[in-house]
């Protein structure tokens, strides 16, 4: 089988997901959270159905970090691994597709959402949204230069979610395999609020699956996002940060029944988990105590006490005083939804 008839092949993958009957579970790539110690854990939770890469950040002569090339290489899922690119050149970013589509990847994904001040201002990610004579052409470019599943991941807007009319206009004239609907606009970032009745007008308005992201911060929660949009898909993030359970619960309550909740001592021994499989011997204590703390910004939200134990947490410096804190926090056998207030109220 050459090449151009693999690549066509692995289309065909993307586009067989999503046209399963099913809703499609994928995992959120958040740079330097969702790396391959990551996946390689979620996944012996029950996992995504679909996994998307970190971003790879693209300029005239990048070469893509081996760090993140890794995801690929060594997928330890045993499910459909898409990579995302952003950056806002379009000669550079078709390189890159065509280097990265030689690996062992489900999709190429354009990132059109990225929030952080230091992406968009820089006219990449959710910057670009502000300039879609330029996604215009960015997307004629890549879909061009893409011999495979071609993927976008964007925002309802830059400042106003009215932009997202505009916005579906431009997607609506390109041959994508899926869209990616973060209900929140830029300005937003990760507000409470999301707009899931643009999810639902793109799930109605175009002629390829939309993925919603967004909103699902527990497996309930979820589940109404994706009953709510009618979307083909749902991406989660920072709720499989805090919830390793949740793709298998989402599961459970879409085949009606009642998903199994982790008690304290389960989500203890999933810190301990996490610990030990994104600590690497050339790194300091302090500096794995510092990367844990990344991770537990997402799932001390899901606690009772949640201000007391992010109180705690974020003074940690040593394994001892931050395993001291976990204990004190879930020693226990009770059973936890893992719902930020804003979900369980």
């Amino acid at each position: 089988m050459d090449q151009v008839e693999d690549l066509s092949g692995r289309r065909g993958v993307l586009r067989g997901l999503f046209a399963s009957g099913r809703p499609v579970l994928s995992l959120a790539p958040m740079q330097d959270v969702t790396d391959l110690p990551f996946w390689r854990l979620v996944a012996g939770y029950g996992g995504a159905d679909l996994y998307f890469t970190e971003y790879f950040r693209v300029t005239p002569h990048y070469v893509p970090e081996r760090s993140i090339l890794r995801s690929i290489v060594e997928n330890p899922t045993g499910r459909p691994a898409v990579a995302q690119l952003i950056g806002n050149d379009p000669e550079a970013m078709a390189r890159v597709a065509g280097e990265l589509e030689k690996y062992d990847v489900a999709g190429i994904d354009l990132n059109l959402g990225c929030p952080a001040p230091v992406v968009y201002r820089k006219c990449a990610g959710g910057g670009l949204l502000r300039d879609l004579a330029r996604i215009d052409a960015l997307l004629g470019t890549l879909r061009a230069a893409v011999r495979g599943a071609f993927t976008v991941k964007t925002r309802v807007g830059f400042e106003s979610a009215a932009e997202f009319d505009r916005l579906l206009e431009v997607f609506a004239g390109h041959d994508l395999d899926l869209l990616t609907v973060h209900g929140r606009t830029v300005v937003e970032r990760y507000g409470a609020h999301v707009h899931l009745d643009r999810v639902a007008q793109a799930v109605g308005r175009l002629p390829f699956p939309v993925q919603a992201n967004g909103g699902g911060d527990c497996a309930r929660s979820a589940v109404r996002v994706l009953r709510e949009t009618g979307a083909a898909g749902l991406m989660v993030g920072r709720g499989a940060i805090r919830n390793p359970w949740i793709f298998s619960q989402v599961r459970d309550l879409l085949d009606g029944r009642e998903p199994q909740w982790p008690a304290g001592r389960d989500v203890l021994g999933y810190i301990a988990a996490l610990y030990e499989s994104t600590c690497s011997p050339d790194v300091p204590e302090k500096s794995q105590v510092q990367k844990m703390k990344r991770y537990m910004n997402y799932l001390g939200e899901g606690l009772a006490d949640a201000a007391g134990f992010l109180h705690d947490i974020r003074r940690c410096t040593a394994k001892a005083d931050f395993f001291a804190v976990c204990r004190r926090h879930l020693d226990h056998g009770d059973p936890m939804a893992l719902a930020p207030a804003v979900s369980r109220g």
